[in-house]
């Protein structure tokens, strides 16, 4: 519901929070949180209100440009696995314990997986997002990077098979299923002969966008070459895109940040560029 000037119109927060299911109170009650948690202003009251939100929550709702290029890129066949494995070290001491574990989930989030203590590896090329969570955490001097195509854990050493026992396939496999279903549905809402009101788009936005994160944020994005075949993750992500195509054409220009971000990667995949 951000819109570029990072204000969100409480009256379309509300109508949306009504369609989810959400009454008035239970909307008024997060936003209150919001205000206390210090992530946005409000200016005004009720409906006619306009919140703010700061920079803090602007940085962490941001949808990742580069990550979605990446995925689609992966899912078209235009990044292949070199057969390269990266793989980080680290050995923070106990005195530090808030930037060890800050860094720990840090390297989770961006795709690693643990082999043994303080070691992880991740399928693509990451030294330069590690190098730059270990200078935001001030955990640089500790942090060891590395690369492998000899990979072996125990008697584990054909690619698939490592990225089977390393990575939990069967669960991000049913979350791309689940965003498969989710997207069908609203493109049948897209596609019904009875036009939708505005407040029907942004709500088939809001919650295409939280499926979609449901499914991405835990995915490692391994490259197809690991994978099971078939894999649900590209036909889950090609129906989100078809689904964002048609919101587009109705919603073209839309100062909201969510339309804007999908409108430059998810338009470019749907219309095969």
């Amino acid at each position: 519901m951000l819109r570029a000037d990072s204000t969100i119109d409480a009256g379309e927060l509300y109508a949306v929070g009504n369609a989810l299911g959400m009454s008035d109170q239970q909307v008024r009650l997060c936003v209150r949180r919001l205000i206390g948690d210090g992530q946005v202003t409000q200016e005004g009251r009720g409906r006619k209100a306009v919140l703010r939100a700061t920079e803090a929550l602007r940085r962490s709702v941001a949808p990742n440009v580069d990550y979605l290029r990446y995925m689609y890129a992966q899912d078209r066949g235009d990044a292949p696995w070199d057969g390269v494995w990266h793989l980080v070290a680290f050995a923070v001491p106990e005195s530090v314990r808030h930037a060890r574990d800050a860094m720990r989930d840090r390297i989770v989030h961006l795709g690693g997986a643990p082999i043994q203590g303080g070691l992880y590896v991740c399928a693509n090329p990451w030294e330069a997002r590690i190098a730059a969570a270990a200078a935001e955490f001030a955990v640089g001097e500790f942090i060891t990077t590395m690369t492998s195509t000899d990979l072996r854990i125990g008697a584990v050493g054909t690619p698939r098979d490592l990225a089977a026992r390393l990575w939990p396939l069967e669960r991000l496999a049913a979350g791309q299923r689940r965003l498969a279903l989710a997207a069908e549905r609203h493109l049948d809402r897209l596609h019904a002969a009875e036009p939708l009101t505005p407040t029907e788009h942004l709500t088939i936005a809001v919650e295409l966008a939280a499926e979609f994160d449901r499914a991405t944020d835990p995915d490692p994005l391994l490259p197809p070459e690991l994978l099971p075949s078939p894999w649900p993750g590209a036909a889950a992500r090609e129906l989100v895109a078809r689904c964002w195509a048609e919101l587009l054409k109705t919603r073209a220009g839309e100062s909201i940040q969510l339309f804007e971000v999908y409108a430059e990667v998810l338009g470019e995949v749907a219309a095969g560029r």
